[in-house]
């Protein structure tokens, strides 16, 4: 089971670099489309790179206007492709990136800020330890509460 989560854990995490970089997202859209319009170039014998990069961008962006289409299995293979990666992969993915952008909190904490809130946590915690253990109430480096006191 192992051995099949680990590729799957691999494509999750490209994929979350390719969400969180637009420049990224945007080159790989770019050679998506240049490397379907050159196989299609290659495997449909279309008069032109021009064309097949034009079939590409259409096919890319679901318009389909027909007036180029595959022939070839092939063909038909890398069209099956370019459009399941566009539909399930990238324009998702886009559409995450703007949305993250548009979505934003403003009571979340900063790094800084985080990193001081759990010094200053650490610092209270011992001052309380060393009241506790001053006290007689607890142990040092217990994290329970400490113990209530008894009605004798």
């Amino acid at each position: 089971m192992k051995v099949l989560l680990k590729p799957l854990t691999r494509v999750y995490r490209g994929v979350v670099w390719l969400a969180n970089s637009p420049g990224t997202l945007i080159l790989s859209y770019a050679l998506l489309i240049i490397v379907c319009g050159v196989l299609f170039y290659v495997f449909e014998d279309e008069k032109s790179i021009g064309d097949a990069i034009w079939w590409a961008v259409v096919t890319a962006s679901t318009v389909g206007y027909g007036d180029i289409s595959p022939s070839t299995w092939q063909g038909r293979v890398i069209a099956a492709l370019l459009i399941s990666l566009m539909v399930l992969v990238v324009i998702p993915l886009i559409t995450a990136h703007f949305a993250s952008k548009l979505i934003v909190d403003r009571d979340v904490f900063r790094h800084e800020e985080q990193e001081e809130i759990k010094q200053n946590l650490r610092q209270v915690r011992a001052l309380l330890e060393a009241i506790a253990e001053r006290e007689g109430v607890t142990s040092p480096g217990s994290a329970s509460p400490p113990a209530a006191p008894s009605d004798q």
